[in-house]
């Protein structure tokens, strides 16, 4: 304990060294030290009415996947899931990392009701990292577009065996880097929003075919400096019509909450946008969301019934 009272002495004042001082009295007198908990990205579930009223999902003990789940790579966080329900069936794919190397993979995990899950298997490795596993379907078919945020390119994959098997089939686009790419069809055009690093900047492109070529919106990038709104935080959605993006909240601290905005208008010549007042998910304080909540893939799977996969990092 005394080596411990000299380091922390240099760095803090003194009514904190006083209270070290107490700690190390009650760990001489005997008294129970308090274990150090650990902070961590994990995976849970929120449910709703929509994916603008979202909480905890009913009879879910959240988190439902965490690192200790990934039994065929060492990993100490999970994040970005994306959701997938099929005949009756629930699936999550989720960037799997260590953050210690910045390695990782694209995560599987499954669930017969969406409420307890078993983690299946990694299905997407590379030499470089990938993450952020946008998954969607497009006639009748499977493909998934990853974050390689150490990478100049956006790379497709499609299902050769869905869920498990995907085969690398191009690149969408390149000569940047590319952040947290999410994918919609809207209006009967293809947009996609991503971000270059720094988490202020949000960027627009849009296609006819999702496989390209891709043109960049004369209005990118329709974020400019603005930490509470640009980088995406999950799958857009359409409720009444009316086409909605999700962004993270970094201020004052990365992944702190998700916020959604309402687009007024989009098309290759104009964009505008209104942002919904109340965060749709975000850091609660306590337990294991306590310090932040950045992406959300809700689900419909009935009228008035969404389902969410979500991503927290708290105390474990």
């Amino acid at each position: 304990m005394r080596l411990a009272y000299r380091v922390c002495a240099v760095w803090i004042p003194a009514v904190a060294i006083c209270a070290l001082l107490t700690v190390r009295d009650s760990v001489a007198q005997g008294e129970p030290s308090v274990p150090v908990k650990k902070r961590a990205w994990t995976l849970g579930i929120y449910a709703g009415a929509s994916p603008l009223e979202l909480g905890p999902a009913p009879n879910v003990a959240n988190p439902v996947l965490t690192a200790a789940d990934v039994t065929d790579m060492n990993v100490d966080a999970l994040a970005h899931p994306f959701l997938v329900v099929k005949n009756r069936r629930y699936y999550m794919f989720f960037t799997a990392k260590d953050l210690k190397s910045d390695r990782g993979g694209i995560g599987l995990a499954e669930s017969d009701d969406g409420v307890k899950w078993k983690f299946r298997r990694t299905v997407i490795r590379a030499p470089f990292v990938q993450s952020h596993p946008y998954v969607f379907e497009w006639e009748n078919e499977y493909y998934l577009i990853p974050e390689a945020h150490t990478e100049t390119a956006v790379r497709l994959y499609k299902a050769t065996a869905f869920p498990e098997e995907w085969k690398y089939v191009g690149n969408l686009l390149e000569g940047d880097h590319y952040i947290s790419l999410t994918l919609v069809r809207h209006k009967g055009m293809w947009w996609l929003f991503t971000s270059p690093s720094g988490n202020d900047t949000l960027r627009l492109f849009y296609a006819s075919d999702f496989r390209g070529p891709w043109k960049e919106h004369p209005l990118s990038p329709i974020v400019k400096k603005d930490l509470r709104t640009a980088r995406p935080a999950g799958r857009p959605f359409v409720i009444d019509g009316l086409l909605y993006r999700l962004g993270q909240d970094c201020y004052p601290t990365y992944g702190r909450a998700v916020r959604a905005f309402r687009i007024t208008d989009i098309s290759p010549t104009t964009y505008a946008e209104n942002m919904v007042e109340a965060h749709v998910v975000e850091a609660s304080g306590k337990g294991w969301n306590s310090d932040g909540m950045h992406h959300v893939d809700a689900q419909q799977t009935g009228t008035g019934r969404w389902i969410a996969v979500v991503d927290a990092i708290g105390v474990q």
